[in-house]
């Protein structure tokens, strides 16, 4: 047994004293390559064994055969030692090297385009994660080139909805002005139109920062959504009248939601006002509520004819309006009404309002979608149910 500690100590001593030796020199090539820090450690336990080995062969006072044996078996162990860690560390460079040359197409119109080599577990972890960023990437790029376009196309429709009225006001002023008009009082009604009409646009143009910009501040309470329906038939009633089209709301299950009551009003309002403007006259616009898995429905039928299927994913869009969608202008009589402007599928105005729906809805957690159903489309809005009171 004591010479088998004594064996042990002399083995410590050696391997030690290469291991102080060789630590210095590991640290100094932790900042280079990988292969030759593997390299280094690779050495640094060769001759580790190798001290250890002769400190323990002259303990034994071994014959100078035997340590000649002994010193060929150390030699070559540690030239194979050696080789192998010399192939191991231009694997990982080759493989660090594809990877780098590969990191640079992430985010690429092409995608990421991984190493054709084998790589390694880290390396290929590595590899794995650069092509989820990549996609995440692209979406965000796609993501962005889609709010660029429909800002772009928000600022045309601002800009166009915002001249035409605004040049038949300063007509009408410069009549007023010059006393040319027959009746003023006619041109001050629709002066007054028209300003309550730019109004609303600002008003949305606000609502949609704040939603967008996530600054929207609901007041939750419990309510049943036939009373919500109720309210918006009923904002909505004169304008429906007004055009000649019927309101139906007699589908609609008193289901709890718990919702701002004052927002999901207006999402409503705003569905049907959209609703009635693309429905002709004596066409018929339903609302109706359902509650279906955990999800309260509220759903408004028009009579537009249908949306285009390549515009359906667009409907929601901010700055979106339909094909036939065009402003309306200035009556040619003074003092008409220019709500009675073109019907057109989808939203109306500057394109503002479908897309407020959409934001006021997901604010709630909820979703809001479109689809065509015979003779016209069908807007859905779901929100999360209340939970049932015991």
């Amino acid at each position: 047994m004591k010479d088998l500690l004594l064996i042990a100590a002399f083995a410590a001593v050696g391997a030690g004293a290469s291991g102080l030796l060789g630590w210095p020199a590991v640290r100094l090539l932790r900042r280079r390559s990988v292969a030759l820090s593997l390299f280094g450690v690779a050495v640094v336990t060769v001759l580790a064994m190798t001290t250890g080995t002769l400190a323990v062969a002259q303990a034994m006072f071994l014959s100078h055969h035997d340590l000649g044996v002994v010193i060929t078996v150390l030699c070559m162990a540690a030239v194979v030692s050696l080789a192998t860690a010399a192939l191991l560390g231009r694997q990982v460079v080759a493989g660090s090297r594809a990877l780098a040359l590969a990191a640079r197409t992430v985010g690429s119109d092409a995608g990421f385009a991984a190493p054709d080599g084998p790589l390694g577990s880290e390396l290929a972890a590595l590899s794995a994660e650069l092509s989820a960023t990549s996609a995440r990437l692209a979406e965000s790029r796609r993501r962005e080139q889609t709010l660029e376009s429909s800002r772009r196309e928000l600022i045309a429709w601002i800009s166009h909805d915002l001249r035409t009225p605004l040049a038949g006001l300063r007509a009408m002023a410069e009549a007023l002005e010059d006393g040319v008009a027959e009746d003023p009082r006619r041109y001050h009604a629709q002066i007054r139109t028209e300003v309550d009409r730019l109004t609303g646009m600002v008003d949305d143009l606000f609502e949609l920062s704040r939603i967008q910009a996530g600054a929207l501040t609901l007041s939750l309470s419990r309510v049943s959504v036939y009373d919500l329906v109720g309210d918006a038939i009923a904002g909505a009633h004169p304008l429906a009248r007004q055009r000649g089209v019927r309101l139906l709301g007699d589908s609609v299950e008193p289901a709890p939601v718990e919702v701002d009551g004052r927002e999901i009003t207006r999402v409503l309002g705003n569905l049907l006002v959209n609703a009635i403007r693309s429905t002709p006259a004596d066409g018929v616009v339903a609302v109706a509520a359902r509650q279906e898995r955990g999800e309260v429905v509220l759903s408004v039928t028009d009579g537009c004819g249908g949306i285009p299927e390549p515009d359906l994913p667009r409907v929601f869009e901010t700055g979106w309006r339909g094909v036939s969608a065009r402003t309306p202008r200035v009556p040619a009589e003074v003092g008409a009404d220019p709500a009675h402007g073109d019907a057109r599928h989808g939203d109306s105005g500057a394109g503002l309002g479908l897309a407020i729906v959409r934001g006021i809805v997901e604010a709630h957690a909820g979703r809001a979608s479109v689809h065509n159903v015979t003779g016209g489309c069908c807007f859905e809005i779901a929100l999360p149910a209340a939970a049932v009171l015991r």
